[in-house]
């Protein structure tokens, strides 16, 4: 173990937990690692207490070496974890031994030289006084578990590449296919792939934590499965009819597709993009107004985040479909809004935010919401006006008729107006996007864009084919095929329009209630959901008690706020269990609130040495901003509360974590100066 306090509070660096299936795996070990450091603190306790704590300690050995057991067997199969997977498990079996010898009275020396702390020679005073050596092994145990669990998710990730692999080798034995009975092969072959890859994904999908990695997954599984259907078809008529220009545009259109979604659902799984970047979604209203609202309380910075959501509005008022009273409608909230940031700029230039500076701020925030509901309003009308006109698919019906009849001049004016819809339901489903309200949505938003973008051309091509031989079989089959997958695009379309809708009424409800936010209760699987996030919280108190206790000033003014912020990340830790003084999520929520002003209180006696504390510091102010955010954003709805109390949760642990590395260098600091630094700083 580190012996830096900073070295000791990273020890999950880099391993966040990203599936469900890790985070149920935990959830028994912690109930038991919650058992063992909570009765530590306690110094008497019965003979059958003992025991109890005895039995609690072996199982998790026990535990703990069958699980290493498998983390072993994983290392031999898979030569590229071996070292990794290898040093955890040591890690891992280490911890567990330390901790059935430290619940074992007549074994304390030998744990403590395990763990590399000192023993004391009163067994049993020894295994319930030393404040450190527990603390020690839970946390190597719980770091060291994760660390198996997530080295062993890299299998399932392993699992996925290795198929993508197996269908790109048969996609690319399928485009050079030239004969109808190698393609029947072959393609049976691939079927067989999919039907694979489909399980895979589909399983890796539900496993996901992340709701916008559900989403972004859910769309590329979308393409492949009815990309399949459509490169059977494309490919037969491209056999049937090698010379044509138009068959061969619209099968190579499929095979790109196929690839691109292939290649979407690697970076999801791996988090990582070929080129190396980091895939972000298109600027968006939505993301815009939810940032600026965010901002309340930095008057100088809502400004130029306005005028940034200003100019999205462009997407609706360049627009050609956009009607010129519906234009003006959004200019003149557009200069409504401008005319609010300007005041808000003016009343902002004092360094003090009067009562003045809120009221501005809060006519601002009023004046981008006006904007957003009356983009939401433009957006949504015209979406379902255009599945209103669309609905009966005369251009679909008119293309396939005159592409039957071999009339190349009709195919020809029914692609314009297929070109034209198509454009209109493009540009609809980018205004939908940015008037989504949740980035879940937005992601559907966007694959509808695309999926249209590329559909509409390769109706088009089909049909070409068609009418060039109008008494092929398979050519009518692929264009029902297409028209079919447009017809499937704009029920979905449909289904999307209706959840924008949903997540529309709900924010006004959401709004008209901002005062009176329901207080609720964690339910039993909201705490057995947050217990690791709660361990975590418990043994970080106990490491920041230990670092204050080395204070000599034991009444110094760091001293005292460390002491608070530790005894509410024990208070928060209580809430998890569904213990202690914090009952609802609104007393969550006050606590957090509290736990800012502390740890913003604490960064500002420590200004002056900033040459030496800069980097903790600043992480430190931008904590305080999130968990400022995060508490005084008022949420409704199970799913939304409990997200927010997962946040606010993760908030003050990291706040927890950066008070800790600042408190031995403060301390170092506190010893070399004459006078103490809540002597030299005023606040």
């Amino acid at each position: 173990m580190a012996s830096s306090p900073c070295g000791i509070t990273n020890f999950d660096s880099g391993l966040e937990i990203k599936t469900r299936s890790v985070e149920q795996t935990l959830i028994p070990l912690v109930s038991q690692i919650t058992t063992l450091i909570n009765h530590k603190d306690k110094p008497k306790k019965s003979e059958r207490t003992l025991a109890a704590i005895h039995r609690v300690g072996q199982a998790v050995s026990v535990a703990v070496g069958r699980f290493v057991a498998v983390g072993e067997a994983i290392a031999t199969e898979n030569q590229e974890l071996k070292e990794e997977m290898g040093q955890a498990c040591f890690e891992a079996r280490r911890a567990g031994d330390a901790i059935a010898q430290l619940t074992d009275a007549s074994a304390t020396t030998a744990a403590a030289i395990v763990m590399a702390s000192p023993a004391q020679t009163d067994g049993r005073a020894t295994v319930f006084s030393d404040r450190t050596a527990m603390v020690k092994a839970a946390r190597l145990l719980l770091s060291s578990v994760t660390k198996v669990l997530v080295l062993a998710d890299r299998i399932v990730i392993k699992q996925i590449i290795a198929s993508r692999n197996k269908v790109l080798v048969t996609l690319d034995h399928l485009e050079r296919v030239s004969t109808f009975q190698d393609f029947v092969h072959i393609f049976s072959q691939f079927g067989n792939e999919m039907v694979e890859f489909a399980h895979l994904t589909g399983d890796r999908q539900n496993d996901l934590k992340d709701e916008n990695k559900r989403a972004r997954m859910a769309a590329a599984r979308a393409v492949l499965e009815k990309c399949t259907m459509m490169l059977l078809t494309a490919s037969k008529t491209c056999l049937r009819h090698p010379d044509c220009e138009s068959a061969r545009i619209n099968k190579d259109a499929v095979f790109q597709r196929m690839r691109c979604a292939l290649e979407q659902v690697i970076e999801i799984v791996t988090e990582a993009r070929s080129s190396g970047e980091t895939r972000v979604l298109p600027a968006s209203l939505y993301n815009g107004i939810k940032d600026f609202k965010v901002g309340r309380g930095q008057g100088r910075h809502l400004v130029g985040q306005l005028e940034a959501l200003v100019e999205r509005t462009e997407d609706f008022t360049d627009s050609a479909y956009t009607s010129h009273e519906q234009r003006q409608a959004i200019l003149g909230l557009c200069q409504v809004a401008r005319q609010h940031a300007q005041q808000l700029a003016q009343a902002a230039q004092d360094q003090e935010v009067t009562e003045g500076v809120e009221v501005c701020i809060i006519k601002t925030c009023q004046s981008a919401c006006d904007l957003h509901r009356e983009l939401h309003k433009v957006a949504v009308s015209r979406a379902a006006d255009l599945l209103r006109l669309h609905g009966e698919q005369l251009p679909l019906r008119a293309l396939k008729v005159s592409g039957g009849e071999g009339n190349l001049e009709a195919v020809g004016e029914f692609t314009r107006t297929l070109t034209e819809q198509k454009e209109q339901l493009v540009e609809t489903c980018r205004l939908l996007g940015h008037v989504s309200g949740t980035e879940p949505l937005e992601i559907t938003c966007v694959h509808a864009e695309e999926t249209f973008h590329v559909i509409g051309p390769q109706i088009i091509s089909a049909s070409q084919t068609l009418a060039l031989h109008p008494s092929s079989k398979i050519a009518k089959e692929n264009l029902e095929v297409f028209c079919e997958a447009w017809e499937s695009q704009l029920c979905d379309m449909a289904l999307l329009l209706r959840e924008i809708n949903d997540a529309a009424l709900y924010t006004q409800k959401h709004t008209a209630n901002l005062k009176t936010t329901k207080a609720v209760k964690l339910d039993a699987e909201e705490q057995t959901s947050m217990a690791k996030l709660g361990v975590e919280l418990r043994l970080l108190s106990s490491d920041m008690d230990g670092e204050l206790d080395k204070w000599e000033e034991q009444e110094h003014e760091v001293v005292r706020h460390g002491q608070s912020l530790a005894s509410m990340a024990y208070s928060m830790y209580l809430f998890t269990r569904g213990e202690g003084l914090l009952k609802t999520t609104l007393d969550l929520f006050h606590q957090a609130e509290v736990c800012r002003h502390l740890s913003l209180h604490l960064s500002l006696k420590l200004v002056e040495e900033k040459t030496a504390l800069t980097t903790e510091m600043e992480k430190l102010l931008a904590l305080c901003q999130q968990l400022q955010t995060g508490a005084k954003t008022p949420v409704q709805g199970k799913t939304a509360t409990f997200q927010t109390v997962d946040s606010s949760i993760q908030t003050s642990r990291a706040i927890m974590a950066a008070v800790l590395c600042l408190l031995p260098l403060c301390n170092k600091l506190n010893r070399k100066v004459t006078d103490p630094i809540n002597h030299n700083v005023s606040v």
